[in-house]
């Protein structure tokens, strides 16, 4: 994960939202969303990228027997939609709020390729992030077709730790504070949330990990 892929410390709201820039601040508005609001459907127009201000996002799609498959569950400064900046015409998946207080920056493409054309190093810095999007859809979906339930939460652990982890000064352990739920993260993992309860009650009871709502606790191993 630590590759030239990631965004150190760089909110992509502060980025890339268009007040930010003087041309566009004024035609610019935030849309406020509740929770289970749609932002999209799938088969709606690409013609807008969308950057969180506040509240949490998901991104999924739907199988052909109407089960639903959760792709990623994003949350403030994060940017999604953007597969319409390389050309997609039509939503392949659909982004709903998950938050009853969501707050989103809508960004046309036109105006986003007005901003990379204008300005190389962040034209550079978008593509970046959508290959590293893709980079980390891609080690999901080998995950929930190649890993057994346990191997899956495990690597999702690590993937925690990359994304909101920082080491404890006084134990070494790895302290994650994140925005999930138990039911977010089983969505994200492919299993169902007694099962992702039972998972982590056994990695707490083997002492690999102590946990709460919002914080998960990996503990140092002895070397």
């Amino acid at each position: 994960m630590n590759s030239i892929w990631v965004f150190e410390d760089v909110n992509l709201f502060s980025l890339l939202c268009p007040h930010k820039f003087k041309k566009y601040k004024a035609c610019h508005s935030f849309d406020a969303y509740k929770k289970s609001d749609y932002i999209y459907f799938e088969a709606d127009a690409a013609n807008k990228v969308y950057l969180i201000e506040k509240g949490k996002v998901k991104i999924g799609y739907y199988n052909e027997d109407g089960s639903e498959i959760v792709k990623s569950i994003l949350s403030k400064g994060d940017l999604f939609g953007e597969k319409a900046i390389l050309g997609e015409e039509k939503r392949g998946e659909f982004a709903q709020s998950i938050d009853n207080s969501t707050s989103i920056c809508p960004v046309s493409v036109d105006t986003m390729h007005e901003l990379m054309r204008d300005n190389k190093t962040f034209g550079l810095r978008i593509y970046k992030f959508i290959g590293f999007k893709f980079k980390k859809l891609e080690r999901r979906l080998q995950l929930l077709l190649f890993k057994d339930s346990k191997t899956r939460l495990l690597e999702f652990l690590e993937e925690l730790c990359s994304d909101y982890g920082y080491d404890c000064d006084k134990t070494g352990d790895n302290i994650i504070n994140h925005p999930y739920t138990q039911k977010d993260i089983a969505s994200l993992i492919g299993i169902s949330r007694p099962t992702l309860n039972i998972l982590l009650n056994e990695l707490k009871e083997e002492n690999i990990i102590d946990f709460n709502r919002k914080q998960i606790r990996i503990y140092k191993t002895s070397a």
